[in-house]
């Protein structure tokens, strides 16, 4: 099966339904080869549109359809042939995100953008004026030379040029030499990274610019194998893999927000508000590091290692501290207190 963003086939669906209720009965291989698709592929896209609700005064009006016998029949779905009227959080959503690619540095064409919003605007009526009430403004730290690397980065990108990367890892809080073939420039989450080919780890990777130490545009033409794809981020960074290692987490009431914060593959309720959180990560530095923040308000249940791993760092930590409340050169202090409970 091709793989494919959600915003790639959120597309698709819009234009699956106009298509077979334009054609009233058209069949499944045509449909596929239409929208250069397989036959599975279509069919878990029609399945997909059971779920598809459209407003209307009844309170509940899914989209019908049917496909037995190798053909799609799909009704009740007339109100996609009119186009919808943007909510307030939907225009306000829209054109904040407008607004924001509006004043990126090395945007194309911004008056084509401002020409956009100015319709937007037009066509959302009031929904829009929430928007207008905000100030939008994109800081790429051009101390930092950030905004000169995404200009050397789109320059490479434009060329087809390979880069070099001198590049911190602050997971292993060391920094990496390493060659990519640079894709594209995005901002995810009020961040900008380099999306590309790193031919180190030999697999698709994500660079944020402000941990770049140094950018070098070489002289060898970037070349990323047929498997590099873009990452989907619609629905942010981490995608945990069936390999990652299992955390089980304890956490309080205080340390319900780990839950909220961090993508979980189950939580459950306990006794005394408390929540236990199942998570998969690939590097058990940053849930040790949590653990010890949050004190006795989260432990480790499992990997037992790992939970002994932060017993120990927690005492260590504590140790240090008694040191330094027994050292007579420094001002006095009421109490030294670390507790991490694992």
């Amino acid at each position: 099966m091709t793989a494919i963003t959600s915003t790639e086939r959120l597309q698709r669906l819009l234009a699956l339904v106009p298509y077979v209720v334009s054609r009233k009965v058209v069949g499944l291989a045509e449909t596929a080869a239409a929208f250069g698709v397989s036959e599975r592929e279509l069919v878990d896209d029609l399945n997909l549109l059971w779920c598809v609700e459209l407003r209307a005064p009844d309170p509940y009006c899914p989209i019908d359809l049917s496909y037995e016998g190798g053909e799609i029949v799909v009704s009740q779905a007339e109100s996609m042939g009119r186009p919808l009227r943007l909510a307030v959080d939907e225009a306000s959503a829209l054109l904040v995100a407008l607004r924001m690619l509006a004043e990126l540095p090395g945007a194309e064409d911004r008056s084509a953008m401002a020409r956009l919003i100015a319709k937007l605007e037009a066509a959302a009526g009031e929904a829009a004026s929430v928007s207008a009430q905000l100030a939008v403004q994109v800081d790429l730290r051009s101390g930092d030379g950030v905004e000169d690397l995404a200009g050397q980065i789109r320059a490479a990108i434009a060329a087809g040029r390979r880069v070099h990367l001198h590049y911190y890892v602050p997971g292993r809080d060391e920094a990496t030499e390493r060659d990519v073939d640079p894709m594209r420039l995005l901002v995810v989450e009020g961040r900008p990274y380099l999306e590309g080919w790193c031919l180190r780890a030999e697999g698709m990777r994500l660079f944020r610019l402000d941990r770049m130490l140094s950018l070098t545009v070489l002289d060898q033409a970037a070349a990323p194998p047929p498997e590099a794809t873009p990452v989907d981020v619609d629905q942010g960074l981490f995608r945990p893999s069936p390999d990652d290692v299992l955390v089980e987490l304890e956490l309080s009431a205080e340390g319900r927000w780990v839950a909220e914060y961090y993508p979980c593959e189950s939580v459950s309720d306990l006794p005394d508000g408390r929540l236990r959180a199942v998570l998969r990560t690939p590097d058990t530095g940053w849930v040790r590091r949590l653990a010890l923040r949050l004190g006795e308000d989260g432990r480790v249940i499992s990997p037992a290692e790992l939970a002994a791993e932060i017993r120990d760092a927690a005492t260590a930590a504590l140790a240090n501290y008694v040191v330094l409340s027994a050292d007579p050169h420094r001002p006095s202090a009421k109490t030294y207190y670390c507790e991490a409970a694992v």
